[in-house]
């Protein structure tokens, strides 16, 4: 019989199998059962936080997608200002989204797992992201880079462009083509992004 582990790690240890689930059988294929067996916790522990597969595939896409987010911001640079580092790390995010293995298996496996967040409500991850670019959005807006604006409607509307750029741009592009390709897309995107953004 497995061990059943109780520390400060258990949550994280059963994010990290529901990610090696998923991504072995997507996540219709993937079981409680099968999580706390590869977690090595009981399945009442895994009740007791999270009632369905679902829910804890909505909490490992916050945490796979925010870290996402964070990891693909630039550091700043000195001369470098607030526009040109949140403008990059868009940028570096969707190529981030769309080459992270966990989104791939689901748009290719469970597409309709997303279609929630983009037709009927806010995830948390979206939550999350929306927070961390009103942020630096206000960062921009203090240092002159930056529209002034309502930092939080100026957040959802920037993460609008960019969710769609992240979700669809497969649907737009001819690989073969270099003016249609992803490069050039994401060329387009960081246009966008700049005419947007700038005063």
């Amino acid at each position: 019989m497995t061990p059943i582990r109780h520390n400060h790690s258990d949550g994280d240890a059963v994010l990290d199998a529901v990610r090696d689930c998923v991504l072995a059988v997507g996540v219709r294929r993937t079981t409680l059962t099968d999580v706390a067996r590869r977690a090595g916790v009981s399945r009442m522990t895994l009740y007791r936080r999270w009632p369905d597969v679902r829910s804890l595939v909505g909490d490992l896409m916050t945490r796979e997608w925010v870290a996402v987010a964070t990891g693909a911001m630039p550091e700043r640079r000195p001369g470098t200002d607030t526009r040109a580092l949140i403008v990059d790390g868009l940028v570096a995010g969707v190529e981030a989204f769309r080459a992270h293995p966990l989104f791939q298996k689901i748009v290719d496996v469970d597409p309709e797992l997303l279609l929630p967040y983009v037709l009927d409500r806010r995830g948390a991850s979206q939550e999350a992201l929306i927070a961390l670019l009103a942020d630096a959005l206000r960062e921009g807006h203090a240092d002159g880079s930056v529209r002034t604006g309502h930092a939080e409607r100026q957040a959802r509307a920037v993460l609008l462009i960019v969710q769609s750029f992240t979700l669809s741009l497969r649907t737009m592009t001819d690989e073969d083509d270099p003016d249609l390709n992803s490069e050039a897309f994401l060329a387009e995107l960081r246009s966008i992004l700049e005419r947007t953004l700038t005063p």
